[in-house]
């Protein structure tokens, strides 16, 4: 049987289950069918017949392009792949190395083009790049002009470096022929020399071209003598820069000197002597700093030159150390160490330019580095330089704050307002897409590592209204204290988006008035991206700027609680205004308003400072009452807590100090909160400044036998106020208990230690008998943690951890205080006592007490151990 033909779709039966469906006609197909039919005609595609399980014509035409396969683009080679995503991701150091490698294997010139203008529109100015894109163009007569075009748009854009001058010459000089040949080489060392005379490496230019100086031809003693002056004068130049084998220019040129006139010689070379040897010891000094500063570059895998390209900064160890190094050369060269006259300042200012302009090429992607550079450039009366700098500064960095904001207050300066607003919407701009692409980061790592059930939760969130959703998500996300680390950075760096839009505002304000100021805070408003610091900002500036417009000012603080009314902060900034204003009913009303709004583990900044206000203004029934309102939200807070927080001012707590024995620290900024004087060590007074480590320790140290106690040093007043405001009961051991034993073979036996001792004799106590030391090992491996009776009450009393609201202590910053404690032993009476080692600290005094934990009656002796 032979299959039906796609001319005559209409011979073949469709089946019962069709025939039911068109009315029992087996001759008629449904109306979807013909249609698709139709629509293949029309379009010149031959039809496909049509089968029982194809009920529609859109099933026809997925079958249909099933049928026809399209046509697929040949694969990206690899230089292809990774040139698309340089072209995403353009600061990448290793992928543009490795672009190179690839262009230069291929061969294909066009390639290789294409890769170096790349890469030197990402990284300008480098002379490696320079160099190794030239070398491509001089073996070729044929390209010279190519070459030439090259030369012209690296020697004049900016000033070129050592490496690319010497590269040139040796071109000009190969190249140039005929009777203009010299004057045209001479006019291109003077250009060089221009530019990188004072340069450390500059040694081979000088050196050429006094050889070419001493080849030229004179025909008449006038002449000769031109020639011998001009030799002269570059000698003396050169003997006076800080370059290798500046020791054999100062030979050469006094072989110079004697051979034209020994007596004339002596008086030349002592004018240069002590600037010669200046020159010397600062080529020394020179060598140190520059040591470290310029790593060679990754070797080459071809026969190309090497590459050295700048990297972003981590600011790991290794960044912080390298930007401090660059620090300290740059302002040494500031600091004129030739001791070039005044008369002579454009040399000096020559000489500090070149090395501005090797910073800036070796440190791209550093803005302290091109800060530094503008401000010595503008110190020096260069303001086009100057400003210069700090546009080639920000097109490195776009999103540097430093450098935009430093450019904004110069065109400020220079009253060019419309580029200023220009520059600010450029920089909220790129910030803003930074914040959009860590908000997709984030998100992205979020929903990879979420559950099954939370990842059907978001496809069913992501029906809703997009628009509307990541609106909300952009503040909400940011209520939340228990966020992972990328949350937290998110959060850092809208506050930072946020110092940009007050930064634009203050400026509209200053250059423009308050009407300007309002409009730009219009626009912040509508960004999704501010913070709240924005609307404080705006209402402050008003409330100050503004003839104390306090209508206005609130007005701003409620819109802005109609966004971030879930910010402790801000409601705390918002309540500290109101009081300020003497606004009390406002104050409380919205103190009652939002204080129930929060956990209370976030609310008690906002409870501390209106019970503050409480205790100064108003009556004692009521702060009563609000005491009895905190006593119910944090029930473990004792009453002498809330009772010593009403009997204070700032940071004066005398019932802590005096009647507790506590040691309240008096900084200055630590004891506000957010500039409104919420005390942020208030809430922790029994709690905070001493914790449970130094409690604990001062029982450890009345616990303490007596024979270890009697050769340590006398407390001090204060310890022992401190003791005699406390009941403890003794803390003597029994007699015979185990703990004494092993105190006794501690410390009265032959095998004992000293803290502080000398090396030798621990060494000694190492090599002792193997028995006594194994068993020694196995008596403090016994040992277990025996806390008195009173310590174990104490710690049952503590709230829960989570409760804790206090600093937290680094273990490695106690570690390293145990171990510079010197601690003398009491068995070391009527021997030589070992000298202490020297303090560490630049202070000196007395070594910090030990604070180590107690480990019960007998472990004194293991406290400090490395």
């Amino acid at each position: 049987m032979t299959e039906p033909s796609t001319e005559e779709p209409m011979l073949q039966d469709p089946p019962n289950s069709v025939q039911t469906t068109v009315g029992g006609d087996n001759t008629q197909l449904s109306e979807n069918i013909l249609n698709a039919l139709r629509q293949l005609q029309q379009s010149n595609t031959p039809p496909v017949p049509p089968t029982p399980t194809q009920p529609s014509g859109q099933e026809t035409q997925a079958s249909l392009s099933k049928q026809v396969p399209t046509p697929t683009p040949p694969p990206q080679s690899e230089w292809e792949r990774l040139r698309a995503q340089l072209r995403e991701k353009p600061v990448d150091a290793d992928g543009w190395l490795k672009l190179v490698d690839l262009a230069e294997e291929s061969g294909d010139i066009e390639k290789i083009k294409d890769t170096y203008e790349g890469m030197l529109e990402t990284y300008p100015n480098t002379p490696s790049v320079q160099i190794a894109y030239l070398q491509h163009f001089l073996d070729d007569p044929s390209q010279f002009g190519y070459a030439e075009t090259l030369f012209k748009k690296f020697l004049l854009r900016t000033t070129p470096s050592v490496e690319l001058l010497k590269f040139y010459l040796t071109y000009i000089r190969r190249i140039t022929t005929g009777p203009n040949a010299r004057d045209v080489i001479r006019k291109c060392y003077d250009f060089a020399l221009s530019h990188a005379s004072q340069d450390k490496d500059s040694y081979d230019i000088w050196q050429d071209y006094i050889n070419f100086l001493k080849a030229g031809e004179t025909n008449t003693t006038w002449e000769e003598q031109q020639k011998m002056d001009a030799v002269r004068r570059a000698y003396q130049q050169a003997v006076q820069i800080p370059m290798e084998n500046v020791k054999r220019l100062w030979e050469d040129y006094q072989d110079f000197e004697n051979g034209l006139n020994k007596i004339t010689a002596k008086k030349f070379i002592s004018d240069l002597q002590e600037n010669h040897m200046q020159a010397r010891t600062v080529y020394n000094q020179l060598q140190d700093h520059l040591s470290v500063l310029f790593p060679p570059p990754p070797p080459p895998k071809g026969k190309r030159p090497a590459i050295w390209l700048p990297r972003p900064p981590t600011f790991n160890s290794g960044d912080k150390s390298l930007i401090a190094r660059w620090r300290q050369y740059l302002k040494w060269e500031e600091s004129n160490p030739l001791e070039i006259e005044e008369s002579n300042k454009s040399t000096f200012i020559q000489r500090v330019q070149s090395v501005y302009k090797k910073a800036t090429v070796r440190m791209r992607f550093y803005s302290e580095i091109w800060f530094m550079a503008y401000a010595w450039t503008n110190s020096v009366g260069k303001t086009d330089e100057a400003l210069a700098l700090l546009k080639a500064g920000i097109e490195a960095n776009p999103s540097s704050f430093v450098l935009n904001f430093e450019i904004a207050e110069t065109l400020e300066l220079q009253g060019n307002f419309a580029e200023v607003h220009a520059t600010f919407e450029r920089f909220l701009d790129i910030l803003r897409k930074d914040l959009e692409a860590l908000e997709a980061k984030v998100n992205l790592a979020k929903s990879s590592s979420s559950s099954n059930a939370s990842q059907q939760q978001g496809q069913t969130q992501s029906t809703d209204a997009p628009g509307t959703q990541s609106q909300s998500s952009s503040f909400n996300t940011q209520a939340s204290d228990e966020r992972p680390p990328k949350d937290k950075e998110l959060s850092e760096r809208r506050t930072h988006y946020g110092i940009a839009w007050i930064m634009y505002i203050r400026f509209a304000r200053r250059a423009e008035g308050l009407k300007s100021a309002r409009a730009v805070f219009g626009k912040a408003r509508r960004d999704r991206w501010t913070p709240w610091e924005v609307h404080e900002a705006e209402a402050f500036m008003e409330y100050h700027c503004g003839n104390k417009d306090v209508q206005v000012a609130s007005r701003i603080f409620e819109k802005g609680m109609e966004l971030f009314s879930d910010e402790v902060e801000y409601v705390l900034r918002y309540l500290g205004f109101l009081i300020s204003i003497n606004d009390e009913n406002n104050a409380r009303a919205l103190f009652e308003r939002v204080i129930g709004t929060f956990p209370p583990d976030k609310a008690r900044p906002l409870w501390e400072r209106w019970a503050r206000y409480e205790y100064q203004y108003g009556d004692l029934a009521t702060a009563h009452k609000l005491e009895k309102r905190v006593a119910e939200v944090y029930p473990q807070d004792p009453p002498i807590k809330r009772f010593a927080h009403r009997h204070k001012y700032l940071d004066i707590d005398a019932i802590a100090t005096r009647d507790l024995g506590f040691q309240i620290s008096r900084s200055g900024g630590s004891s506000r909160l957010n500039g409104t004087g919420s005390s942020s060590s208030s809430s922790g007074l029994l709690g905070r400044t001493d914790t449970l480590q130094s409690i604990v320790s001062e029982a450890a140290k009345q616990s303490t036998p007596t024979q270890s106690t009697s050769s340590k040093r006398a407390q001090s007043p204060d310890h022992r106020r401190r003791d005699e405001s406390r009941d403890y009961p003794s803390k003597r051991a029994r007699p015979g208990s185990p703990s004494r034993g092993r105190d006794r073979d501690r410390w009265d036996g032959a095998q004992h230690r000293r803290h502080g001792s000398p090396m030798w004799d621990r060494e000694r106590d190492r090599e002792g008998p193997p028995a006594t030391r194994r068993f020694r090992e196995e008596k403090e491996e016994d040992k277990g943690v025996q806390l008195p009776g009173v310590l174990n009450w104490f710690i049952g009393t503590l709230p829960a951890p989570n409760t804790f609201d206090g600093p937290i202590f680094r273990t490695d910053d106690l570690m390293q205080l145990f171990r510079n404690a010197v601690i003398p032993s009491s068995s070391s009476a009527g021997r030589p006592r070992s000298s202490p080692p020297p303090p560490r600290a630049a202070g000196g005094g007395r070594p910090p007490p030990d604070y180590g934990p107690y480990q019960g009656p007998g472990s004194s002796g293991r406290r400090g151990r490395w």
